[in-house]
């Protein structure tokens, strides 16, 4: 007998394939928007934008973290012993400030020491300069703590003679906050040791 009204088998299938067809969608769309703002969270953790004097939109190309600490690192060093050693009697005062703002009581422990045993006073009586002339650091940056061995040249000018040394030293970098203008890099220098210290002939540093 014919009736009016679909067979109900049919029109069931057919709500089941709007359903399937209409939840597919949704899942693809939801999928593709997921991808979409994956992507651009990622361009945005590798890319700062500034702006020029001409209002212009710049890309900048972050560094990579390991990449940017190896020469943070290797700058902190640098700033400390050039401080810690770069010293005459007008500027040794401020310098050793700026330098045992780099470590921890350990590098307050090498100044006692060299103040105790009246380096700095010699500086003062005798109107030494003392001057860097190379610092050259290796680090460690497998883990952290970081160690750390640096040999720096400096010479010390006596009037008339200047004398030429090799300190070799040594110690670890840990991450501190970073304080600004005293310790920009955010790293601070721990367990320091001076290994050895010795004289050479200018000819052959």
């Amino acid at each position: 007998m014919k009736t009016p009204y679909k067979n109900i088998y049919t029109v069931l299938k057919t709500n089941r394939f709007i359903v399937v067809f209409v939840v597919s969608m949704a899942l693809g769309s939801l999928i593709y928007s997921g991808w979409i703002v994956y992507d651009i969270n990622k361009k945005a953790l590798n890319h700062a934008f500034a702006i020029n004097t001409n209002g212009a939109v710049i890309p900048l190309q972050w560094v990579d973290q390991k990449d940017n600490l190896k020469v943070e690192a290797l700058d902190h060093l640098r700033l400390f012993h050039t401080y810690f050693y770069q010293i005459n009697a007008t500027n040794f005062k401020k310098n050793l400030e700026k330098a045992l703002w780099l470590g921890n009581s350990s590098v307050d422990n090498v100044y006692q020491q060299k103040k105790s045993n009246g380096v700095y006073n010699r500086i003062l009586q005798f109107s030494l300069i003392q001057k860097v002339i190379s610092i050259d650091s290796k680090v460690d940056l497998s883990q952290e703590p970081y160690r750390f061995r640096t040999t720096t040249i400096f010479e010390i000018n006596r009037g008339k003679v200047t004398d030429k040394y090799q300190l070799v030293s040594s110690g670890d970098l840990v991450h501190v906050d970073r304080s600004y203008p005293h310790n920009t890099h955010g790293l601070l220098i721990t367990n320091y040791f001076e290994n050895s210290l010795k004289k050479i002939n200018n000819d052959n540093p």
